[in-house]
């Protein structure tokens, strides 16, 4: 096995918060053990795919592991240094966690790092004996473990990886692959201080707590990654324990959910239509089904000139809208019964109602926040949320149980639940055997009935539509006094739209939000005539 110092705390990248750059270079004295350690890969092991993530540093390696009856494992592969080397990296990590000070306005931080370390290192002799290819060594080093995130800095900067689990010490950190799923690593951090110093410095990132006293966290990174930890021993009794999940640095678009196979150019255009008319939508299903990655989808639908408020917990959704107002619940870290200073969703989502929205969108309902959602709903805002259900019949319950305590007479106003799971591909491509698909879209015509309107093919792996059975397009052609068949013929229209960016290459929000208000000032509906067939 190869130690690692790892001694350092870890971090973000790209930190622009002066006043807590000294916090996120200290770091504790030299240990004379390892404190994290990376397995080599076996000889008798398949390696099935492998790929730079740091060249010409750092590479992974994805290897089907005989050991572990021949499931895969993830092998982060570092340069290593030698005795003189690390020697060097040491001592001048020493001196620049007591010589650096934070930098003078917003600078590239790991520039001004570097550009430090040289100082210092001619100011104090050190590494006068080392080559170029032996100092960029050393830099990797020394970015990796004061501005980066130490022992999972390979990880973390792997954009394949969706979720990486640390659950404690001498236990191997898990990730999830986009594309090969759950895997264990060859890295095992087996010292508990070292393991507190990168949560404390993850803390830190976020600008949130973490203690004995206030054991748990649940914030966001400035990379827009979503952390959920434990600290130390106080509810983890393996130590310290945290998961980050892994987002994207701009949201998947409709286009981009097409081009996946979540959904379909009708299905794209019958909620833009339905979002369009204000109406309700709930995205259901179960944990890594990607229902925030759809939610966030759909909201960039909304009119740019319609007012959006969104309320959430942990800030997950990112719009390219200008009217948009964004709340954020407030934890307390009062002790006792009394919460002081806390804000909850359900405070939030009425102050909403104040700021007028068009569109109030709840990035998760759990609790009573759901009962106002319904009566904002019920004064003829539109709505957007996630809620977490197996089956529309099990959100249904959820709705009209403690703690939502929904009455069954409003479930109506949600107008359509967007039923979505992880699934078994019938083709798998390009090594991929799961993916993230709409598996049925239902409308609520009123309590206890919900008429199916899309559903997904597991043999072809395409979406039935059967939009001639709608009750919201029925009401849509109602409202703007045409017949049901024009309002057909538009929604046939709007997915050649859709397919047509495809083609294109639009891909981004912005981009597919300024496609559509061209569209929509070239072909104002319902004035558009004409039947329009798409296979």
């Amino acid at each position: 096995m190869a130690a690692v110092d790892g001694a350092g705390k870890s971090g973000s990248k790209g930190l622009g918060f002066k006043g807590l750059f000294k916090g996120f270079i200290r770091r504790r004295p030299v240990s004379p053990k390892p404190v994290a350690v990376f397995s080599r890969l076996p000889g008798d092991a398949e390696v099935v795919d492998s790929y730079p993530v740091n060249p010409p540093f750092a590479s992974v390696t994805i290897a089907s592991v005989p050991e572990l009856g021949g499931c895969k494992a993830y092998f982060i592969e570092e340069v290593e240094l030698s005795v003189e080397e690390r020697l060097v990296l040491e001592r001048l990590m020493d001196i620049m966690t007591v010589e650096v000070e934070p930098p003078e306005g917003e600078v590239d931080v790991k520039s001004y790092l570097e550009s430090e370390a040289r100082r210092l290192a001619r100011k104090y002799g050190v590494a006068k004996h080392l080559g170029e290819e032996s100092w960029s060594k050393v830099l990797y080093y020394l970015r990796r473990d004061m501005i980066g995130y130490g022992p999972i800095d390979v990880i973390m900067n792997d954009r394949m990886i969706e979720d990486v689990s640390v659950n404690g010490v001498n236990i191997p950190v898990y990730v999830w692959h986009r594309r090969y799923e759950s895997m264990p690593t060859n890295l095992t951090i087996i010292d508990e201080a070292t393991l507190d110093d990168v949560l404390i410095k993850l803390t830190h990132v976020a600008q949130k707590h973490i203690s004995t006293a206030f054991p748990i966290l649940d914030a966001m990174l400035p990379t827009k990654d979503r952390v959920a930890a434990t600290f130390r021993r106080e509810v983890s009794p393996k130590g310290s324990t945290f998961c980050i999940r892994r987002f994207r640095e701009e949201p998947f678009s409709v286009v981009d959910l097409v081009e996946l196979g979540t959904l379909d150019e009708l299905l794209a255009a019958y909620f833009w239509f339905m979002i369009e008319s204000r109406m309700t939508l709930a995205v259901i299903g179960g944990t890594g089904a990607g229902k925030t990655s759809t939610l966030n989808a759909l909201a960039a639908l909304v009119k740019p000139n319609m007012k959006i408020v969104t309320v959430e917990e942990i800030p997950e959704i990112f719009l390219p809208h200008d009217n948009w107002v964004q709340l954020v619940a407030r934890q307390s870290y009062g002790l006792g019964v009394a919460k002081i200073g806390e804000i909850a969703l359900f405070d939030l989502v009425k102050v909403s109602l104040r700021y007028r929205p068009d569109y109030i969108i709840v990035g998760e309902i759990r609790g009573e926040e759901a009962f106002v959602l319904f009566q904002a709903v019920a004064t003829g805002h539109g709505g957007l949320t996630t809620l977490h259900a197996e089956t529309i019949d099990h959100a249904v319950k959820r709705l009209t149980s403690p703690p939502m305590n929904v009455a069954e007479s409003y479930i109506p106003l949600l107008n359509i639940f967007v039923l979505q799971e992880r699934v078994q591909l019938p083709r798998p491509a390009g090594g991929t055997a799961f993916g993230r698909r709409i598996r049925s879209v239902a409308e609520v015509v009123d309590y206890g009935e919900y008429r199916k309107i899309a559903s997904w093919n597991p043999v072809s792996d395409r979406l039935e539509c059967s939009f001639g059975d709608s009750e919201m397009l029925r009401r849509i052609a109602v409202k703007l006094g045409v017949g049901r068949d024009h309002v057909l013929d538009e929604l046939y229209r709007r997915a050649l739209f859709f397919r047509n960016l495809r083609l294109r290459g639009v891909r981004g929000n912005a981009a597919v939000r300024r496609e559509m208000a061209k569209y929509l000032l070239l072909n104002p509906f319902p004035k558009a005539v004409g039947r329009v067939e798409v296979a």
